[in-house]
C-alpha cells in the first residue's frame, strides 16, 4: 500500500516538473529550456501561403510522381536553409490526360513570414539543370558554330563586339538543335567546386546518383563524338564533346565561370536543382493578428472543455472523478511536453485533435469507474474492486483506442493536406498518451487511496450519480 502511495507521489512530482518545463520553455526566455517553444502552424502564427504550378508536360507518366516528390524535397531543403520555422511543402496532384499529368501543384506554407516578397525570395529560383544531346541532322551546323558559341558564352568579343549566347540563338535557337536526354538535376547527387589543373579556371564537378550514373553512361556510350550540351534554366552554358563512355557518373561544367559564379552554382545545385520548372500561381498572407485570434480561441476552447469535464467527473464520480481530473491534468502536461520535444507543429486542426483526445482520455476513465461500481455492488472490497475494475475495462479500452489509432494512421498516411495530417498526428498521439494515463496513472492514484474494507464512506466516495453502490 505504501509503495503504491510513494509511486503516486512520484507521479505527482513528475507531473509538476513537466508542467514547469512547459511553462518555463514558453514564458521564461532566459531559461535553459527556452529552446523548446511551441511550433505554431501558418493559421496560428501567421505567414505566407504560396501555390506553384509545376510544368510536367515533358515528362513521361511514370516519371511524374518521382519528379514531384523530388521537387517537394528540393523546395523544402531550400526553405529550411533560411531558418523558417516548420515550413510545410506538399504536392497537390492533378489528373492525367494520356501520358501527361495536368495541374500538378506545389503548396508552400511559411509560418511567421508575412512579407510575400520575402517568402518568394526564400523559395528562390533554383537552377533547372538539363543535359541535351545534339540532333544528328544538325551536327555539321553546330560543329561549325560550337567555338563561336562557346566564346560568346564566355563573353569573348567577336568581330569587335561582345556577342552573347542570346544574340547567337536569334540566328537559330540553340534548343532546336538539341533533344532532351532525361538527365536532369533530379538525378544529381552532389556538386563541388574544382579548378582546372592547367588553366586554373574554376569548374563545377557533378556526381550523379545511381540512376543518373546509369543513364549518363548510356548517353555517353551512344554519343561518342557528339555534343552533350549542358543547359541551366533553359540557357546553354557549356558544349562539351563526348570523347568516350563515362561510366563513373561524373561530369564537369566549364562555362567560363568566375570563382564566385562557380561557388554560387555549386551552392544552388547542392541545395537542389529543380527537377521540373515551376510557376508561381497565387499567394496568400495570413496576418499575425488573425493567427493570434485563432490561437486564443483554441486555447480558450481547450480550457473551457477541461473545466466542464472536470466538474462533471467530480460531481458524478466523486473521489474517482477527482483523481481522474488529476490524471487528466497529467495527460495534458505530457501532451504539451511532447508537442515541444518532437516537435509537433500546432495548427487549429491540431488543437481540435488534442481537445478530442481529451474526451478519449475521459472515456477510458468512465469505463473503469463503471466496472468498479459493478464490483462494489457485488460486495467486493474497495481495493479488489479497483483492481478488477481496471482488468475488466482494459479490453474495451484497448479495442476502442485501437480503432481510433487505426483511423488516425489512415488519415495521416492517405491525406494530401497538412490540415488533416496535423489533426491525425495529434489525435493519434493523444490516444496513445490517454491509454497510458488511464491505465497507469489513474490506476495508481486510486490504489493509493483505496482501503481493504468496504465502509459506507468509501462506498459513497466510489459510487456515481446521486446514489451509492449497494453492497
Amino acid at each position: 500500500m505504501w509503495k503504491t502511495r510513494i509511486i503516486a507521489l512520484v507521479l505527482i512530482v513528475a507531473g509538476l516538473g513537466i508542467g514547469y518545463f512547459n511553462y518555463a520553455s514558453q514564458f521564461k526566455p532566459e531559461s535553459k529550456v527556452a529552446r523548446f517553444p511551441f511550433k505554431l502552424g501558418l493559421d496560428l502564427n501567421g505567414g505566407t501561403h504560396l501555390v506553384y504550378k509545376a510544368d510536367v508536360s515533358k515528362l513521361e507518366k511514370k516519371d511524374i510522381s518521382v519528379s514531384m516528390d523530388a521537387l517537394r524535397n528540393v523546395i523544402e531543403a531550400r526553405v529550411n536553409l533560411f531558418g523558417v520555422s516548420e515550413p510545410i511543402v506538399q504536392v497537390e496532384e492533378g489528373g492525367v490526360l494520356g501520358n501527361v499529368a495536368t495541374d500538378q501543384k506545389l503548396i508552400v506554407e511559411l509560418p511567421g513570414v508575412t512579407d510575400v516578397a520575402t517568402a518568394i525570395a526564400l523559395i528562390g529560383k533554383t537552377p533547372l539543370l538539363e543535359f541535351k544531346i545534339l540532333k544528328d541532322s544538325d551536327r555539321a551546323e553546330a560543329a561549325k558554330r560550337q567555338e563561336a558559341l562557346q566564346l560568346a558564352l564566355n563573353g569573348i568579343q567577336i568581330n569587335g563586339a561582345t556577342s552573347t549566347a542570346a544574340t547567337i540563338q536569334k540566328i537559330k535557337p540553340v534548343d532546336e538543335l538539341f533533344i532532351p536526354t532525361q538527365l536532369t538535376g533530379r538525378l544529381l547527387q552532389r556538386a563541388q567546386l574544382e579548378f582546372n589543373g592547367t588553366t586554373g579556371e574554376p569548374v563545377v564537378s557533378l556526381v550523379f546518383n545511381a540512376e543518373g550514373k546509369e543513364l549518363f553512361a548510356k548517353i555517353t556510350k551512344e554519343n561518342v563524338g557528339n555534343i552533350l550540351a549542358i543547359f541551366l534554366d533553359g540557357r546553354v552554358i557549356s558544349l562539351p564533346v563526348v570523347r568516350q563512355e563515362i561510366s563513373d557518373g561524373k561530369a564537369q561544367i566549364s562555362g567560363g565561370f568566375t570563382t564566385k559564379e562557380a561557388q554560387a552554382l555549386v551552392r544552388d545545385l547542392n541545395y537542389g536543382a529543380l527537377p521540373v520548372p515551376i510557376e508561381l500561381l497565387s499567394t496568400q498572407t495570413v496576418g499575425a493578428s488573425l493567427g493570434q485570434n485563432a490561437l486564443a480561441g483554441g486555447v480558450k476552447a481547450g480550457v473551457i472543455a477541461f473545466i466542464v469535464v472536470s466538474i462533471f467527473l467530480i460531481i458524478w464520480y466523486r473521489l474517482p472523478g477527482a483523481l481522474a481530473v488529476l490524471s487528466l491534468a497529467m495527460y495534458s502536461v505530457i501532451m504539451l511536453a511532447i508537442f515541444k520535444l518532437i516537435p509537433v507543429t500546432l495548427t487549429a486542426a491540431g488543437i481540435a485533435g488534442f481537445i478530442l483526445s481529451v474526451g478519449m482520455a475521459v472515456d477510458a476513465n468512465i469505463l473503469i469507474f463503471e466496472r468498479m461500481k459493478e464490483e462494489i455492488a457485488r460486495g467486493t472490497d474497495v481495493y479488489t474492486a479497483i483492481r478488477e475494475g481496471f482488468a475488466r475495462a482494459w479490453f474495451s479500452i484497448r479495442d476502442g483506442n485501437l480503432s481510433s489509432i487505426i483511423t488516425a494512421l489512415v488519415l495521416y498516411y492517405l491525406s494530401n493536406t497538412s490540415i488533416v495530417k496535423g489533426f491525425a498526428l495529434i489525435f493519434g498521439i493523444g490516444v496513445l498518451v490517454s491509454m497510458f494515463t488511464a491505465i497507469t496513472v489513474s490506476r495508481t492514484f486510486l490504489l493509493a487511496v483505496a482501503t481493504r474494507g468496504n465502509g459506507k464512506v468509501m462506498q459513497f466516495l466510489l459510487s456515481n450519480g446521486f446514489r451509492k453502490a449497494k453492497a
